[in-house]
């Protein structure tokens, strides 16, 4: 079995804008790292651009905190928002499942602004 290599250290100093998130979401410039934000860590998911990139079926998350989006198991564009002050117990625990799963599997580079 592949090990896999360990993730670098997290990067709490690199702070995000709104608007310096959403330029790594593959599509505005194809050079830059792909990043997703939950609970305001933001994530590199470059390694992974086949389903995060522009072609990707979670290219929704791309560029954006998408917690609210995570929590409710939601694909819609209009749900990848940073506010999840409105999920359920059940949403906010699957939010936090999510949160994990990036956690183990990709480099945290920062966080958002409003975090």
């Amino acid at each position: 079995m592949a090990r896999c290599s360990p993730l670098p250290p997290p990067n709490w100093s690199r702070i995000f804008s709104q608007d310096e998130l959403a330029q790594h979401d593959g599509a505005a410039d194809e050079d830059k790292p792909i990043y997703v934000a939950i609970k305001g860590t933001v994530f590199d998911v470059t390694t992974k651009k086949a389903m995060y990139g522009p072609s990707g079926g979670y290219h929704c998350f791309a560029g954006k905190d998408a917690s609210k989006a995570l929590g409710m198991s939601s694909l819609k564009v209009e749900d990848c928002v940073a506010d999840y002050s409105g999920l359920d117990e059940k949403e906010r625990k699957t939010l936090d499942d999510w949160y994990t799963f990036f956690e183990k599997r990709y480099p945290i580079v920062g966080k958002t602004a409003d975090a």
